[in-house]
């Protein structure tokens, strides 16, 4: 008797984990290219998202062994049409079976995976895959600025969500990291090491770091690392203090302390009152380092394109008399001649196409206001801006703020990496992507292949 209740047990513990485990979900290109950040919808309402390995584990136990309609949603990733028009698959998820999807990417840029946020294996865990991947405690990230220091890169991010209240960060959460560089395909796997501060549970949790007096989140922008006179570095950028409504009514110049993992203000240079309503030109945006036809090194500040310039020396941007304003027309002309106006970006010097190529968001674009992404050429970092193409676009979703990585760039590899924040802010979507929303995402483009110019 006791053999039989044994032998029930067992079958029984052994039926309930093969139906307890997921169906594996691969979704790829058509060359096998592993795509994160795919959704596919039921008809009934349940969302799975593809991680960073372009899984999904699906454990819906009512799907399992039937033909299920899940469409397909990729932003620049999809599948044709039926004759409805709906844009789906049928698929019958079983436990422990695998499935594969392959898309088709309709974008020019290829989708990495995400930089920030939980979950980032979440999908290949519940698969039994990526044991040893650590969570940050990092839900959301907003808009980065990098900057290279004592060897390393630093990575400082604007308002920042953690699990344990709405209200996260606000005064820039920041990481550093040792010698990582994006793979060649996925999965992305990104090696920050935040600063953090003991949390009330005892653990460990990434904390604000620059934290200047006066109401309101503190943003920060134009971070570079640069020699004093003695030669020696110091990691500086500028802190905009803002109220409610997004109103900037302070701009600080600061500075790193590596000792305190903190930025320390050096001095105000701008404060909102009747008399100085609006802010003077400032080293705002992103840093790029410039060297004249004369062999004068500076720093170019701009965002998208550069408005300012200092002498590339900490004494040099530490004072406004050195600061020169520079006209720039915020536009960039097509292919055919069609000019789009950027909202923000970057510019970077590319080695490998030995052109300045600048990232931007379309302001005003279709299909998504703030998500339409362009690359522009130039000869020099003042533009003309020009062969602006469409690398990536979203549906009724925001992508802003996006910056290039010329840390990745390389002379031997026609490779460009940039990122940006995908989130529903100014979107008008009330659906925002579980676990993707308000995060950081890599993308890579190839300026060997067509419709790029080779430059060579």
């Amino acid at each position: 008797m006791r053999s039989a209740l044994l032998l029930f047990g067992l079958l029984a513990l052994a039926t309930t984990s093969l139906r307890a485990r997921p169906c594996r979900i691969e979704i790829v290109e058509a060359d096998g290219w592993p795509v994160p950040g795919v959704e596919l919808r039921t008809v009934h309402g349940v969302r799975l998202v593809s991680d960073n390995a372009g899984l999904i584990a699906c454990d819906l136990p009512e799907l399992m062994g039937r033909e299920t309609w899940f469409g397909v949603h990729g932003h620049g990733y999809e599948v044709r049409a039926d004759g409805f028009g709906y844009r789906g698959v049928r698929l019958t998820p079983e436990p422990g079976k695998t499935i594969k999807v392959t898309v088709e990417r309709t974008i020019l840029a290829r989708r990495l995976g995400r930089l920030t946020g939980a979950g980032l294996f979440a999908e290949a865990q519940k698969l039994g895959e990526e044991p040893d991947w650590k969570e940050s405690g990092v839900l959301g990230s907003d808009s980065v600025v990098t900057a290279e220091f004592g060897g390393r890169l630093h990575w400082f991010w604007g308002d920042t969500n953690l699990a344990h209240h709405p209200l996260g960060i606000f005064h820039v959460a920041a990481a550093m990291t040792d010698g990582f560089v994006p793979p060649a395909r996925p999965p992305l796997r990104p090696s920050f090491e935040y600063v953090t501060e003991t949390s009330k549970d005892g653990g460990r949790r990434p904390r604000g770091v620059a934290r200047l007096p006066g109401e309101g989140p503190t943003w920060l922008w134009g971070a570079v690392t640069l020699p004093d006179a003695q030669g020696k570095p110091h990691l500086v950028a500028v802190a905009q203090k803002v109220k409610g409504d997004m109103r900037a009514y302070r701009w600080d110049l600061v500075e790193w302390d590596a000792a305190a993992s903190s930025f320390h203000a050096l001095r105000t240079i701008w404060s909102a009152d009747e008399a100085h309503s609006t802010p003077p030109p400032l080293p705002e945006g992103h840093a790029v380092p410039w060297t004249d036809g004369e062999g004068r090194r500076w720093m170019l500040f701009g965002n998208t394109f550069p408005t300012l310039r200092t002498p590339a020396t900490y004494e040099g941007w530490r004072d406004p008399a050195n600061w020169t304003s520079l006209p720039a027309e915020n536009v960039a002309t097509t292919t055919d001649g069609r000019r789009i106006r950027a909202h923000r970006g970057h510019v970077a010097w590319h080695p490998w196409s030995r052109k300045w190529l600048a990232v931007f968001t379309e302001h005003g674009g279709r299909p998504s206001a703030l998500g339409e992404i362009w690359l522009a050429e130039a000869a020099a970092p003042t533009g003309p801006w020009t062969d602006a193409r469409k690398v990536l676009s979203h549906a009724d979703y925001s992508f802003y703020n996006p910056i290039l990585h010329p840390e990745f760039f390389r002379e031997d590899s026609p490779v460009v990496h940039f990122e940006g924040t995908y989130t529903t802010t100014f979107s008008g979507n009330k659906q925002p992507t579980p676990r993707w929303d308000y995060n950081q995402v890599l993308y890579q483009l190839d300026l060997s292949r067509p419709p790029f110019a080779s430059g060579k």
